[in-house]
């Protein structure tokens, strides 16, 4: 597929017309055609096609309707759906009214294209650009930036299950290049154990047993594609399953292939979270726990956009990073790239995941700008114990006349602390005062009363409302209640 730039297009005259007079007060993808002239031109993406082949679509137009998806937050089949019928998509991409649009696999095989090298960059420093021109977006404001969680496209595995699955993506590969090597060594036991996507659950049956079968399956299957030459064993998959070998087993000094566990007294240990892989079909997807809550296995987006209050919100950086990088070491490159673009702010909100001191500094002295955000406090037991807490008892054990000073709702001490820490006998607390509680009747009386109670039935009808007073419904009711036992 090949690109055939539009330069210069302007919005057909009917579009334009019809646009205008079913849409007087414009909607959002009215305004991006008419305030920017289009985020960008078609000779923006000359290097993302060959020379040669058959004429493919508009890649400006398609990034248009990428950012009008976002902002309407519209599936692939309804942004092409949007395309085909909404009067204002056809002005904001200047078509004619006739145009059948396109198939909406096209904007997931633009995305593809979009997320190769730095292309997503580039993009976003253009559209900057044309923001920036605009008017929409300046420099030395006020921006912040925050971290969410991103979700690797993954299953998740438990150990057995990633071994497992990992020799299972491996000779899927090799079936899928060079499935004569596979010859010698796949038989119908291999077959009725990788030929599926494994779930073994967190129970497996004879977990022993599976793990050092599945080991040495995957030890036999790269030995054997080495023997048959390097170039056999380079396919990505292939390579995801030797390192996935190498942090869940090791060989003790007899030369037997042992498990992995987290205990390193009893062998090397497992490698750390951020070295450790979690599928084979992702080897760049890391786990991550923030707390006792949030944990996932994928990468952490940074984004940063302008909050001034008298000019709209606009994503000034986007920074994608492993899900076990902390959010200290990515302020640095937020700055670095903000100063390319020109857009670096005079006052940067963040939050305690940013606030470290050397990077703090670095801001004020490089860019001149003032990072504001909470400093990040110790979390452990050990600083919280020895840390001053206002309000907490310690600090008044002894005050000056001996009793605790009476707190809001709290009655005051009978006599000074420090004999009530060194008292240890029985305390005389005095004549307990109790009002006489009257005895209870006879049971063989309670059991006659219980049996001549009246059953009360069914409620009656509601009666209408008469103009009668009404009576007093509490006497009403005491009248009506059974003798009690302890009525006199």
């Amino acid at each position: 597929m090949s690109l055939r730039p539009r330069s210069g297009e302007q919005v057909p005259p009917l579009t334009a017309r019809i646009a205008r007079a079913s849409n007087p007060a414009g909607t959002t993808a009215i305004w991006v055609r008419d305030r920017l002239d289009g985020l960008w031109c078609d000779e923006d993406f000359a290097d993302w096609y060959p020379r040669d082949g058959r004429p493919g679509l508009s890649p400006a137009q398609l990034a248009t309707v990428c950012v009008l998806q976002f902002l309407l937050g519209l599936s692939d089949r309804q942004a092409a759906e949007a395309v085909r019928c909404r009067i204002d998509f056809k002005y904001a991409m200047a078509m004619e009214l006739d145009d059948p649009g396109f198939h909406h696999s096209v904007l997931a095989d633009f995305r593809d294209r979009l997320a190769e090298d730095d292309r997503a960059d580039r993009l976003l420093d253009l559209a900057l650009t044309r923001l920036k021109e605009a008017g929409l977006v300046r420099e030395r404001t006020t921006q912040r930036t925050d971290s969410t969680h991103v979700l690797a496209l993954v299953r998740d595995l438990t150990r057995l299950e990633l071994i497992t699955e990992a020799v299972r993506a491996a000779l899927e590969e090799v079936a899928g290049t060079a499935p004569h090597l596979l010859d010698e060594l796949v038989d119908e036991d291999w077959g009725r154990r990788y030929g599926r996507p494994v779930r073994l659950g967190k129970n497996p049956t004879r977990p022993k047993t599976r793990i050092l079968a599945t080991g040495n399956d995957a030890v036999r299957l790269l030995e054997h594609l080495y023997q048959r030459g390097a170039a056999r064993a380079s396919g990505p998959r292939v390579q995801a399953l030797r390192q996935i070998i190498v942090q869940n087993y090791h060989h003790d000094p007899a030369g037997h292939l042992r498990w992995r566990t987290a205990e390193k007294e009893d062998g090397p240990g497992l490698p750390p979270s951020s070295r450790a892989i979690v599928s084979p079909y992702d080897t760049s997807a890391r786990y991550a726990r923030h707390g006792h809550i949030i944990s996932w296995k994928g990468f952490s987006a940074h984004l940063t956009e302008t909050c001034a209050p008298d000019s709209p919100n606009v994503i000034t950086d986007v920074a994608t990073t492993a899900a076990t990088t902390h959010d200290s070491k990515v302020l640095p490159g937020i700055h670095t790239r903000l100063a390319r673009r020109g857009l670096l702010p005079a006052e940067h909100l963040v939050d305690a995941g940013y606030t470290y001191l050397p990077h703090l500094e670095q801001a004020a002295r490089d860019h001149q700008v003032t990072v504001s955000g909470p400093l990040n406090s110790n979390p452990t037991r050990q600083h919280s114990e020895r840390g001053f807490r206002p309000g907490r008892l310690p600090h008044r054990l002894r005050p000056p006349a001996g009793h605790l000073p009476p707190e809001t709702g709290q009655r005051r001490l009978a006599r000074p602390l420090p004999d009530l820490l060194t008292h240890r006998g029985p305390v005389d607390r005095g004549q307990v005062h109790q009002e006489p509680v009257p005895p209870l009747p006879n049971p063989r009386a309670v059991h006659q009363h219980r049996r001549q109670r009246p059953h009360g039935g069914l409620s009656p009808a509601r009666t209408p409302r008469s103009a009668t007073p009404c009576p007093n419904r509490a006497t009403d009711a005491r009248a009506r209640r059974p003798p009690s036992i302890w009525s006199t």
